[in-house]
């Protein structure tokens, strides 16, 4: 039995016997006990019952494709270009740029984990399997990368009609990339580019949103993070929905930007952002920055009210704190 069948059995949440699991999987009770350490060390919460077996501390859903496929509305199915699910990868984005050559416009990669998770300026993405949604989307544009200007922020209003969806609410925008709520990471935006200057180009989409998060997974984080089980008064919603949901969202919100840019998102923007109306503190290329957030321009720029005026910040290499 691998860790990944591992998961599917104890995925209802019920308690389950180990002598039961080797039974079923033709292996001993030690190579339970070997997928059980790796699922934990996964960060996933298998709980041990003495002599009763194996559970999760609550169900959980499995990723499914079919699952996936049939929650996506037909307008949007028609759209889609190749939908893959892995049970594990280094990165879901790795792989759309190993085959950017092949694969067609509107791809879905989607993992169970990742060993190579990453966000923003190479950090680490926590992606344990069972609990949240990685996903990376291609998008393919005739435009040059001037024309993409905003594309992470469009992204990030993107994820806010995905919650919309869900019924989900309490969640903001942090310039330039972060879903916000209560003041954690809810749902992390990496945006890659590739090819040429004046076009076309391809564009990258890495989304990872969390469902559900362990009190393991939260101290491992390193900062405050939130998830959808906690803004949906503990119960997180079907994974597969949210899945759905995401692509729906992309594949509608994507050819949006590809019509209209970023000034067909920036009232939606402002109607999500944490940042307009605060004290803020910015660091990075240009020194340190003191002002009020003033909102973004019609090219995805931090607006910024300082004394001598209101600057203009382009470069997402910088970083940005609450005063």
């Amino acid at each position: 039995m691998q860790a990944q069948e591992l998961l599917v059995a104890l995925a209802h949440g019920d308690t389950v016997s180990g002598a039961f699991l080797a039974e079923r999987a033709g292996v001993t009770r030690a190579a339970i006990w070997k997928q059980v350490e790796a699922l934990r060390a996964r960060g996933v919460p298998v709980e041990s019952r003495g002599t009763a077996g194996y559970c999760l501390p609550w169900p959980l859903q499995v990723l499914g494709l079919q699952e996936i496929r049939a929650a996506l509305p037909s307008h949007v199915r028609s759209h889609v270009g190749a939908l893959e699910l892995h049970w594990e990868i280094d990165s879901t984005s790795n792989e759309i740029q190993r085959r950017l050559g092949t694969l067609p416009d509107l791809s879905m990669i989607l993992a169970e984990t990742q060993s190579a998770g990453r966000g923003r300026r190479g950090r680490a993405w926590l992606s344990p399997p069972g609990l949240n949604v990685y996903l990376s989307c291609l998008k393919r544009f005739d435009a040059g990368f001037a024309a993409l200007s905003g594309l992470s922020l469009a992204v990030g209003v993107i994820v806010m009609r995905t919650l919309a969806a869900l019924g989900i609410q309490g969640a903001g925008l942090k310039w330039p990339n972060d879903v916000l709520s209560d003041g954690g990471k809810l749902a992390g935006i990496l945006v890659e580019l590739s090819g040429e200057y004046q076009g076309p180009c391809a564009a990258i989409i890495g989304v990872g949103v969390n469902v559900r998060l362990t009190a393991a997974l939260r101290e491992q984080a390193g900062q405050p993070i939130n998830d959808l089980a906690n803004l949906a008064h503990g119960q997180a919603p079907d994974r597969n929905l949210v899945a759905a949901s995401l692509i729906a969202a992309l594949v509608e919100g994507l050819r949006q930007f590809e019509h209209e840019g970023f000034a067909g998102f920036v009232e939606a923007y402002g109607g999500h952002d944490l940042l307009r109306g605060k004290p803020l503190h910015l660091q990075g290329a240009l020194g340190e920055l003191d002002g009020v957030g003033a909102g973004v321009d019609a090219r995805g720029a931090l607006l910024l009210q300082t004394p001598a005026g209101v600057l203009s910040i382009d470069s997402a290499d910088v970083t940005v704190r609450r005063a």
